[in-house]
């Protein structure tokens, strides 16, 4: 007797045929309540009805007569609760071709059902039973017009209809415990057609697009419905296009948090092995990236101007670049550490006098080597391995020098000669130091090519598969426009010239999406062009410095400095 559902109930379960997908029922409250008194609450639930699912069941009772019909008067009303872009040349939206190719498809359940399914003595099946009720009048008496108002508001906007007739599921006496009554209890026949209805909506209904033909994931459909309560409640008119961007930049950010946290998780297994190569600390870098950037392509979508995935680059970059001085900060520590350990008898013998003696020098020079070979040996000391060692050599030159100068077992002429060899061999660390830096270089430069090269790969097939959920979108709705063409004959002509309509407009969105495809592709390869080309210009810097034997640390160093400067400002 009175309405126990308000405003909208949701309930997601597991789709029992579909793997990987929720199957949502959105239940609604009673329309035309007469306790309640309020037409505006009824159509904006009728419209919020409309804009969150793929499949409308309306119920009602009995026969579809023309009070049944009646009742759905709120589509009358959807032109003005709902719009589909946020600016638009056409005043009359409702009435063009990108209005109902967003609505979903139309089921009518028709509940304690005693007709038999006839017309004129012949046998028709329940969708056939509903075209017949939505069957215009010839005619032009406004009676005739008000009578074929509705029905074409209703043919317009489900181009996509399905109907099922539902007989008593059980006797008079039984209906008020229905509830309580086991389900075997119920009627055959009713059961038979509640089988169908529910392998129909089970195996027929689409999933949940939006505009773009983007499929709609929870978290997605959460951002539609909070957007449109709230637009609702504020007295504005729910748009699709607003709805869907501001979706877009939510479910972007949330691309951008996902794909940073693919590829700190990834770096984990790396980073507590901490100091490693170059090599090693690469390849663990290019894999999570890569696995990184998928994640966000998987998730993002309408990301325009590609701000999202620059946004990610960056991040990924900082902490990248983070994660390589926390890797030569642990090979310093390690190999400062391990120089203090091999060298510490050798300065006790310092500290002792034991060198400062004739013949001091090459038992130094024998301690000292055997230090150096001991350091050598030792793996696993990471990318500042020679950096530390000819630090450590240049630390003991002064030390060194003073034992030589001291020694009277050499000569003069031999202490030449020992000092030219201490020379040669402090240059040849010190250039092995240059080569292990420049390595590094070389390598991260080479990860920001092959960064770049995945970026751009990942990019295209994004792209690609944004064109063909538009196309699928297209098909859909001409499909439905030709459907409704075979349908009702007597618009042949109309439903012709707005099906070619159609294809206009979607070759019009398809063309406009190619070009800033292309445009967005023409920017990014020229960036990466460019960028190239400042790389290679510091590899020849870095090659000339190789070749001269000079302090060589300090413009490393800018190059480094300029190397993350540049990889961290875009994709490029």
């Amino acid at each position: 007797m009175q309405s126990k559902t308000k405003g909208i109930w949701m309930w997601c379960v597991p789709h029992p045929e579909k793997s990987d997908h929720t199957l949502v029922l959105l239940d609604t409250e009673g329309l035309g309540d007469v306790e309640k008194g309020d037409s505006k609450n009824d159509a904006w639930i009728f419209s919020l009805a409309i804009l969150l699912s793929s499949t409308l069941v309306y119920n009602s009772r009995g026969t579809i007569d023309n009070d049944a019909v009646e009742k759905l008067q709120y589509v009358n009303e959807l032109t003005e609760m709902i719009k589909v872009k946020s600016t638009t040349d056409n005043e009359e939206e409702g009435e063009g071709t990108q209005f109902k190719q967003f609505f979903p498809n139309f089921v009518w359940t028709v509940r304690e059902f005693t007709l038999k399914l006839e017309i004129d003595g012949r046998e028709i099946t329940p969708d056939q039973y509903l075209e017949n009720s939505l069957r215009l009048k010839k005619g032009t008496s406004k009676k005739i017009n008000d009578y074929n108002f509705l029905r074409e508001c209703i043919q317009n906007f489900f181009p996509s209809r399905k109907c099922f007739v539902f007989p008593s599921p059980t006797t008079p006496d039984n209906m008020h415990r229905l509830d309580s009554m086991d389900e075997a209890e119920l009627s055959e026949s009713f059961r038979e057609v509640v089988d169908t209805f529910r392998r129909f909506i089970f195996q027929e209904s689409p999933m949940k697009t939006v505009i773009g033909g983007h499929t709609l994931t929870g978290e997605m459909l959460r951002h539609l419905v909070t957007t449109y309560v709230e637009t609702i409640a504020k007295g504005n008119v729910p748009c699709l296009e607003n709805a869907v961007l501001a979706m877009a930049k939510i479910e972007n950010q949330a691309a951008v948090d996902e794909g940073l946290a693919v590829y700190q998780k990834g770096m984990e297994d790396v980073k507590v092995l901490f100091p490693v190569d170059i090599n090693q600390l690469s390849e663990n870098h290019l894999h999570s990236e890569a696995k990184a950037t998928q994640a966000f392509m998987k998730r993002s979508f309408k990301d325009e101007n590609e701000e999202f995935l620059k946004a990610l680059v960056g991040a990924i970059s900082n902490h990248s670049a983070d994660l390589f001085i926390q890797n030569k900060d642990a090979s310093e520590k390690k190999c400062k550490a391990l120089l203090e350990n091999l060298s510490a008898k050798m300065d006790q013998g310092m500290k002792e006098g034991r060198y400062a003696t004739p013949g001091g020098y090459e038992l130094y020079c024998n301690h000292h080597d055997n230090i150096v070979a001991q350091y050598r040996a030792e793996p696993n000391k990471g990318v500042r391995a020679e950096e530390f060692l000819e630090q450590f050599l240049k630390g003991k030159s002064a030390e060194s020098n003073s034992i030589l100068q001291a020694d009277k077992k050499l000569t003069e002429n031999e202490k030449k000669i020992q000092a030219e060899k201490k020379k040669t061999a402090e240059l040849e660390q010190e250039k092995a130091a240059f080569k292990e830096q420049k390595a590094e270089i070389e390598r991260r430069i080479e990860n920001i090519g092959k960064g770049q090269e995945k970026y751009l790969k990942e990019m295209k097939k994004k792209m690609e598969k944004e064109r063909k959920q538009q196309q699928q979108e297209f098909d859909r709705t001409l499909d439905r426009r030709m459907q409704e063409q075979e349908d009702l004959p007597e618009k042949a002509e109309l439903m012709r010239q707005e099906i070619e309509e159609i294809k206009k407009m979607n070759q019009l969105e398809m063309d406009a999406i190619t070009q800033n495809q292309k445009a967005l592709l023409h920017v990014y390869k020229r960036k990466a062009a460019e960028h190239k080309k400042q790389m290679n210009a510091l590899m020849v810097v870095l090659n000339e410095r190789s070749q001269a034997h000079v302090q060589v640390v300090e413009p490393l160093c800018m190059v480094m400095t300029l190397l993350c400067m540049q990889h961290s400002c875009d994709p490029c």
